[in-house]
């Protein structure tokens, strides 16, 4: 999952991102709503979480856009109105959920999760693919019943290439969905990830390179390609 959090109190902003980097989760900072729009445009976010009094471009004209582009993205709408109307207008703007402030981090935490089962389709918490079992709740990977000591960035290449379920996925596509927008488009990154999974998992090879398209998981039948 990629969630974008735009809130003007940077030491809120990156307190709520690093919260989620903690549970795995790829974010995006923006402290004003003209940045969050610019993130919105050229990343592909699961979730927006949306602090509605912005300073400059409110939070509800961000909200209004984005829904006017016709993007996917889902709305997470933070702020201090506790009136039933404001909560309303809020709502009628497109946001698909609202959190008053102050709130504990579990809930927004739950919101977000909740949210981004929204955007992605429906899959059970344990993924089993050619021998890997990838127990995504806990956090636990094995192959072949044998644990596997995956850091986080492995953890959601693997999850991604599983959930991909046999297609092929670009770098690209692994720069979007698992790095921070400061990766840029370089695929260095995953070349590197990449082969320390592939290390991890061993042999035989069920990451197969496609020459010019990316990668995909092959059946343990199948002829992987161990290279990079």
């Amino acid at each position: 999952m990629r969630v974008l959090v735009v809130e003007d109190n940077a030491f809120l902003a990156e307190m709520i991102a690093d919260g989620m980097r903690r549970d795995a989760i790829t974010v995006d900072v923006a402290l004003d709503g003209v940045s969050a729009l610019r993130k919105l445009q050229f990343g592909d976010y699961d979730v927006l979480v949306l602090d509605r009094d912005l300073p400059g471009m409110h939070g509800d004209e961000v909200c209004r856009r984005l829904v006017a582009e016709g993007l996917l993205t889902r709305v997470l709408m933070l702020t201090a109105s506790v009136t039933v109307p404001e909560r309303v207008a809020g709502l009628s703007l497109g946001a698909d959920d609202y959190l008053t402030k102050p709130f504990a981090y579990e809930e927004l935490l739950a919101r977000v999760l909740a949210l981004g089962r929204r955007v992605q389709p429906a899959l059970p918490p344990v993924i089993e693919r050619a021998g890997i079992t990838l127990d995504t709740a806990r956090r636990q990977a094995d192959r072949n019943g044998v644990a596997l000591s995956l850091t986080r960035k492995e953890f959601a290449v693997l999850e991604t290439l599983m959930r991909a379920n046999g297609a092929v996925v670009s770098g690209e596509d692994l720069i979007e969905k698992v790095w921070e927008e400061n990766a840029g488009y370089d695929t260095n990154p995953v070349r590197v990830a990449l082969s320390r999974l592939r290390t991890k998992l061993g042999g035989p090879p069920v990451i197969e390179t496609v020459p010019g398209a990316g990668y995909r998981i092959v059946p343990t039948s199948g002829s992987g390609r161990a290279g990079r």
